[in-house]
């Protein structure tokens, strides 16, 4: 269960499982420290790229930090492999300004970044990408949902149009037809439908030819 904890601002964050990822074994315990004492709980560590995805899948971590040093194209790549197996977002925390390093990591993946030296920077930029992320999932289920509602409405208008022709009847006679054969078998309407057009039901014998 995710715990409250109180940041020097006077705000009440969560405290997130977070997996860290560094180039610099020694830096990384340095990091490990610091989200430590932010209250949070670091699950597991990563240093290369090939053994990051293993420990992203294994621990599913609700947010992954990575410290960039001097070798950007190696957190570049961290970030990449992280985003690729995450189901939670990622911070990169930077020496300084970079806008070529933000840019080329928000085309990797990465949800915010922070200056590595400021605790304060550190928990807010936390905070705005699991907000962020958690946007994102929101509007990415709406979406799903809405592409599900508009594919079972083509299949119900086509096992209407089925319907219609092998039946002779109208729009809302077809309709009728799929809603009380889905009734009486206590099965769903788009259940129903599907079966039409598989063949399977409300269908009358077509004549011999």
């Amino acid at each position: 269960m995710i715990r409250g904890v109180s940041t020097e601002a006077g705000r009440s964050a969560a405290a997130l499982r977070l997996l860290a990822a560094d180039e610099d074994e020694v830096a990384l315990r340095r990091t490990a420290d610091l989200l430590a004492s932010l209250g949070h709980e670091v699950v597991s560590f990563a240093v290369d790229v090939a053994a990051v995805g293993d420990r992203v899948a294994s621990e599913d971590p609700d947010a992954a930090v990575v410290v960039v040093h001097r070798d950007d194209e190696h957190a570049l790549d961290l970030i990449a492999e992280i985003s690729a197996f995450a189901s939670g977002p990622v911070v990169a925390l930077l020496d300084g300004e970079d806008p070529d390093f933000v840019r080329a990591a928000a085309e990797r993946g990465v949800d915010a970044v922070a200056a590595r030296h400021s605790p304060e920077a550190l928990q807010s930029a936390l905070e705005l990408a699991v907000a962020r992320h958690a946007e994102s999932a929101r509007l990415a289920s709406q979406v799903d949902q809405l592409e599900g509602a508009l594919d079972r409405r083509a299949l119900i208008e086509r096992a209407k149009g089925v319907l219609m022709e092998r039946h002779g009847v109208d729009d809302r006679a077809a309709f009728e037809l799929v809603r009380s054969h889905a009734r009486a078998r206590n099965r769903t309407v788009v259940d129903v439908a599907r079966s039409v057009l598989d063949g399977h039901a409300l269908l009358p014998a077509r004549p011999d030819g």
